[in-house]
Formats: C-alpha cells, structure tokens, sequence
C-alpha cells in the first residue's frame, strides 16, 4: 500500500503534468483565434489534413474530435462557409460526402503548425521531465 508521501508525490505529478497540458491548449487556443479559428476549427482541420490516405467523412471527423456526428457536421459546414473545406459526395456510397481541404486552409495550418512544433520543442524537456515523474 502507498505511503501518504509517495501519494502526494503522485498527485503533484499528475497536477503538472494536466497543467503542462493546459498551458499548452491555452497557447494552441490562442494562437488559433489569431488566425480567425476557434480552437475546434483548427483541431478539426488537423484531423483532416492527418488522415493521410484514409478518406475523410463527418463521422471520421466527430471521432477524433470525440464530438456527436451532428456536432460534427455543423463544424464542417462552418468549415465549408470559410472556404477551408469543400464537401464532395462519396464515388462508392452516395449517403457520405468526402471532406477536403483546401489551399487556403492547407496554408493556415501550415503556419499554425510551425508554431505548435516550435512550441512542443520547447516544451519537450518539461513534459519528459514530468511523464518520468509518473513512472
């Protein structure tokens, strides 16, 4: 059984570790809004442009951002009314409309990326630090 010590050792470490991410999300958040994107918008977009070969429907979407597919559709056609995605019906199942990107959402994500991976290097040393603290 744990010892009252090594318990709230644990817990600080779990505490900063759900900071560190917070901070993070905060920073994402903003850095997002900057670029006319709610923090939704721009993870929505990041879903898409990671599927890499897999083809992108509503449901695809609502799943990696753990949304209702409804919710999910309603994003996408804000999306759509930016002019960052086009919507095209399904060549094999006419019932599911494919979700692209387009060149002007590409490049938006382009920039927002730059300064996420900039901003994960920087942060990388703290998050090893306390992901070591939690073994």
């Amino acid at each position: 059984m744990p010892d009252a010590n090594s318990e709230a050792v644990d817990y600080a470490a779990l505490a900063d570790f759900r900071h560190a991410l917070r901070q993070f999300l905060v920073f994402s958040e903003r850095h997002a809004a900057e670029h006319g994107l709610t923090a939704q918008q721009h993870q929505a977009l990041l879903a898409i442009r990671g599927a890499s070969s897999q083809a992108v429907t509503i449901g695809y979407v609502a799943d990696r951002l753990a949304i209702k597919p409804h919710s999910a559709s309603g994003l996408v056609e804000r999306l759509q009314a930016l002019g960052l995605v086009t919507r095209a019906a399904s060549e094999t199942d006419r019932r599911q409309a494919r979700i692209a990107l387009t060149p002007r959402s590409c490049a938006l994500l382009e920039q927002l990326s730059a300064t996420h991976r900039e901003e994960l290097r920087r942060l990388r040393p703290m998050l090893v630090a306390l992901l070591a603290r939690l073994d």
